[in-house]
């Protein structure tokens, strides 16, 4: 069987993925300020499609043009940007809906144009004390790069000035969103109370156009128009000898500053004249994306949009559920020493993680700390806790992931930190991004050295912490804490020899482990013992796996998949795929665990994993899978994936169609899995802190 055949472009399966974003604002369930969000998480999607996805094909078609080669990146980018117009339009449609359906709420989003003579009054003064200072208009010339500047994370107003007689001017006047908030709340006169108006930082510049340019140009009229520019965020690492990888990724972020444009988004009614000036000063070529659209841009802004109304016009927050583990011990490490700790974010606190290492920092028991870093907060108590450990004599060790797209001059910066702090600060091998969630902790007790290990599925990250779904196991398991230092080794020291019998370890063993683990579940299916595959992924395109995969189908094994964003494999292909079932779910929080549970037979193995299953995350990447060796954490993983498969409110059914149909209801109850886990989890805590309360009265029963 040609896997080809069977396999969806990532690239089209992600735009599908954003399409599911887009139907939680379109979700007349969602309450109107959380929908106005999911508008700001499309775009920002988008954002990064456009960065990521879509330079990597346009470099496909250019190099094939060079060397030699099929179309099928031309036809594939085609098909990308009529999904794109599609998507676009639909964004724009929904955007005047939730328009229309805010005001009817009181809530006004304007422009300058709909504005009461007192608040064009207010925003005037408001201009000129907060905004002006950071507003400083680039002329335009025929000469002037402008991609040496231009920033791609930033939206634009294009300012034409027109004089009868002479040429038009041209200037750009960047949105300045770095030091003044994108929406404004504007008073109301009295006896308007009850309404609620926001305008936008790029409608207030529009109503001040004349204040900026009056008694320094000469013009009868000024006109602005907003445009946006997305660069490629690919980029090169040099490979000079007697420059340090810390150099090398500052040098290639420079690199970045000035990659070519691969989108161009203007708004639909700019001057022809302005919008030929501006292709040919950004060197837009036949290959890039140019977009008419409307008023606005940089609409991932909207992620951030202010709830000025009531309370339940965005979702009731839930309070994180505390562990009964940590709550019944005196510190992390006696509640770890006792069994491994399963906490599932958000829904447990983050504070379990952060108290760890805070108390790691000054615990005179605590000899060393060794942790990776991919991603962590702007103000990480994470960090904060590794400086106060090197400054307690601790021996601390911090693996910087410099290349982690879009954070790597946020992680330079740290990396710096860290090393003028006295923390011992490792970069791992040039072209292998570690991706793997370690934390080491080596403890002397009585006895000898006892280690602690943490092994999750995301970031060392507060924020993020608060927003995405992931996993993290708390061990003191010595099978497991041993392979954890192993890691560690092996990323100082990655072309020394490592073998790991628990852990699976990319780039080490990853792929021949997963194929093992799929063909024995073969194996059991063709033996009528018990086999199944439950998947849980953000991303599933690596072709090697899904064709093994479709093999494990067409063998009789049952396959249940969750998968987020990208998925390349097609369900339910007779004769290939009759066995497999796909659902996404996209709700409040981001789906970002990764779990693969096999049925061996009545024997499951369950794994969390920090890696995906694509090529680059079983390749080329240090990712670490580690076993749930603890029968009562197994079984809570598969009941939290059982609600997730029976969801009735937020799952899509991933189909050779990409439609994102929603799983049909029947006659089942209105499940919505984001709230069940949430109910669950805290009954199981309030459940194990019963059972332990009850524990410790008869142990002091028995003790008197």
């Amino acid at each position: 069987m040609s896997v080809d055949k069977y396999y969806i472009e990532k690239e089209l399966s992600w735009l599908s993925f954003n399409e599911r974003v887009l139907q939680e604002a379109a979700d007349k369930t969602v309450p109107i300020i959380e929908r106005v969000r999911f508008l700001g998480i499309f775009s920002s999607n988008l954002d990064e499609f456009y960065q990521v996805r879509f330079a990597d094909v346009k470099r496909r078609i250019i190099i094939n043009e060079e060397q030699g080669g099929d179309d099928s990146a031309k036809v594939l980018l085609g098909k990308m940007q009529e999904k794109v117009l599609k998507l676009n339009q639909d964004f724009d449609h929904l955007y005047n809906d939730i328009l229309l359906e805010m005001a009817r709420r009181h809530i006004f989003l304007v422009n300058e144009r709909q504005l009461t003579e007192f608040q064009q009054t207010w925003l005037k003064k408001f201009f000129r004390n907060e905004l002006l200072p950071h507003i400083t208009p680039i002329m335009l010339t025929d000469d002037m790069d402008v991609l040496s500047f231009l920033k791609d994370a930033n939206s634009y107003l294009t300012v034409t000035l027109k004089k009868e007689g002479e040429p038009p001017k041209y200037a750009l006047i960047e949105i300045p969103t770095d030091d003044v908030e994108r929406f404004i709340k504007v008073p109301e006169p009295k006896g308007r109370r009850r309404r609620k108006t926001i305008i936008l930082l790029d409608n207030i510049i529009r109503l001040c156009l004349d204040e900026i340019f009056r008694g320094f140009f000469d013009y009868d009229t000024v006109e602005a128009y907003s445009m946006k520019m997305t660069r490629d965020a690919e980029y090169d690492l040099t490979n000079e000898v007697d420059h340090s990888l810390l150099e090398n990724m500052s040098d290639s972020l420079d690199q970045r500053l000035t990659a070519l444009p691969v989108r161009f988004v203007y708004q639909r009614d700019m001057p022809k004249p302005m919008i030929k000036k501006l292709t040919t000063m950004l060197k837009i070529s036949d290959y890039d994306s140019l977009l008419p659209g409307a008023r606005y841009h940089n609409f991932r802004d909207f992620i951030g949009f202010p709830n000025v109304g009531m309370r339940y016009l965005e979702n009731p927050s839930l309070s994180p559920i505390e562990s009964a583990d940590f709550q019944l011990n005196d510190n992390a490490f006696d509640a770890i020493s006792n069994r491994d700790i399963l906490l599932y974010y958000p829904y447990h606190t983050f504070q379990h993680m952060t108290e760890l290492v805070r108390q790691a920092s000054f615990d005179p028991k605590v000899r060393s700390i060794r942790i990776n870093i991919y991603r962590v907060a702007k103000n990480s108590r994470i960090i904060n806790s590794m400086i106060d450990a090197a400054n307690n004599g601790k021996r601390v060790t911090v693996v910087v992931e410099l290349q982690a797209r879009f954070d790597e001059e946020a992680n330079i910066e740290w990396a710096r930190v860290l090393t003028d702090a006295g923390v011992k600060v490792v970069f791992g091998a040039p072209g292998l991004k570690i991706h793997s969630k370690l934390c080491l902790i080596t403890r002397r007790e009585e006895g000898g050295v006892r280690e602690y290990a943490h092994i999750g599925t995301g970031n060392f990250h507060e924020k993020t912490a608060r927003i995405y779904t992931d996993f993290s196991l708390l061990t003191a398991d010595r099978a497991i804490t041993t392979e954890v230092r192993q890691v560690f080794d092996f990323i100082e020291n990655p072309y020394k020899p490592a073998k790991f019998r628990h852990l699976i370890v990319s780039p080490r063993n990853s792929r021949t482990r997963l194929y093992k683990l799929i063909e024995r579940e073969i194996e059991h299916a063709k033996a009528k013992r018990k086999a199944g595959i439950t998947l849980k992924v953000n991303n599933l395109v690596d072709k090697g796996l899904i064709a093994l995969l479709y093999k494990a189908s067409s063998e009789g094994v049952k396959i249940r998949m969750i998968i987020r964003g990208m998925c390349s494999l097609v369900p339910g292909v007779k004769g290939v795929s009759q066995n497999i079932k796909a659902i996404s779910i996209v709700d409040r929080y981001l789906e970002h665990p990764r779990v693969f549970a096999f049925e061996n037979g009545g024997e499951r193995d369950v794994y969390i994993s920090s890696a995906d299953w694509m090529t680059r995350n079983i390749d080329n990447r240090i990712e670490v899978a580690t076993p749930i060796r603890d029968e009562r954490l197994k079984n809570r993983i598969m009941d939290i994936l059982e609600l997730q498969f029976a969801d009735r409110a937020k799952a899509r059914v991933i189909d050779k169609d990409m439609s994102n149909n929603y799983v049909k209801r029947g006659n089942r109850k209105k499940i919505r899995s984001q709230i069940e886990i949430y109910d669950y989890l805290r009954q199981v805590e309030r459940q194990e802190k019963r059972l332990a309360e009850k524990q410790r009265n008869n142990d002091q029963i028995n003790d008197n």
